[in-house]
């Protein structure tokens, strides 16, 4: 475990994910201008000592943009992959424990959901919630559940199988102790790491509704949005989506190292075949 923790991909993940997040977080006392301050230079002004990555159409610096931009993407990831965790983890650890009807009638409704592309299910949530940045999130979210809710069924169908489980029914513990006392604990490595593998989905997905007019809406310098609105000047302004681009792209591979990783550090099958 230590050698997958130690290793190059990891710390690298983690260094790439805390300069984003340090970053984000200190915003206010790093960027040199305000994110929607207009005019600060020429408009779509190349990167230059004064504005690092350039501006955009209305003249507003893109490094101080990408920073807040951070603040965005990364906070409605992290609320995306806590509604999913949340209402699918707990979902598909009810299906595995009780099973009988519980888990035949949530099944169903597991694989039709499982049946639209995740980035199409979030479309059609957005239809009905509105259109804006935290509904995109909660759309995200609400599209990640069933993935969460399969993975953790079969992890806890084969905890209750184990023989302990036997030992604390016989005892006369009632279901739900055994839920929360035995079988939770034991899901809180399928769940860590299923939730930072989707973390790195979850801003893709976010990101790509923002891109779609779906999510944030101008001026919120959310890093999908930003794309969006640099698309237009992408032949003779190039850095008005190369670098909103180059974060959510760095965000997105650092969460996925991690999450990869992790996997190798608390799967013991993976550990014995190193």
């Amino acid at each position: 475990m230590t050698r997958s923790l130690l290793s190059p991909g990891f710390v690298f993940g983690v260094a790439v994910l805390l300069l984003l997040a340090g970053g984000a977080a200190l915003a206010p006392w790093i960027a040199p201008y305000d994110w929607n301050e207009t005019m600060v230079g020429p408009r779509l002004g190349a990167p230059s000592h004064e504005h690092l990555m350039g501006l955009d159409l209305f003249g507003r610096d893109l490094f101080s943009r990408v920073l807040y931009g951070g603040r965005f993407s990364l906070a409605v990831g992290l609320a995306t992959v806590a509604i999913a965790l949340v209402f699918g983890a707990t979902l598909g650890a009810m299906m595995g424990f009780y099973g009988g009807r519980l888990d035949s009638v949530a099944g169903r409704i597991v694989d039709v959901m499982l049946g639209f592309p995740p980035l199409v299910g979030a479309i059609l949530v957005v239809a009905v919630l509105g259109v804006g940045l935290w509904t995109a999130g909660i759309a995200v979210g609400i599209a990640g559940i069933p993935r969460f809710a399969r993975v953790v069924r079969g992890a806890t169908l084969s905890i209750v199988a184990q023989p302990f489980i036997d030992g604390a029914r016989a005892a006369g513990t009632s279901g739900p102790r055994i839920l929360w006392r035995h079988v939770a604990p034991n899901l809180v490595p399928t769940v860590m790491v299923l939730a930072t593998l989707e973390l790195g989905n979850a801003i893709l997905s976010t990101a790509a509704l923002s891109f779609l007019g779906l999510g944030a809406q101008p001026p919120t310098p959310e890093w999908g949005a930003m794309l969006n609105a640099g698309r237009e000047f992408v032949r003779y302004a190039p850095w008005t989506m190369i670098f909103p681009g180059l974060a959510l792209f760095l965000a997105v591979m650092a969460v996925n190292l991690i999450g990869d990783r992790l996997t190798q550090a608390l799967d013991p099958r993976l550990a014995q075949r190193r």
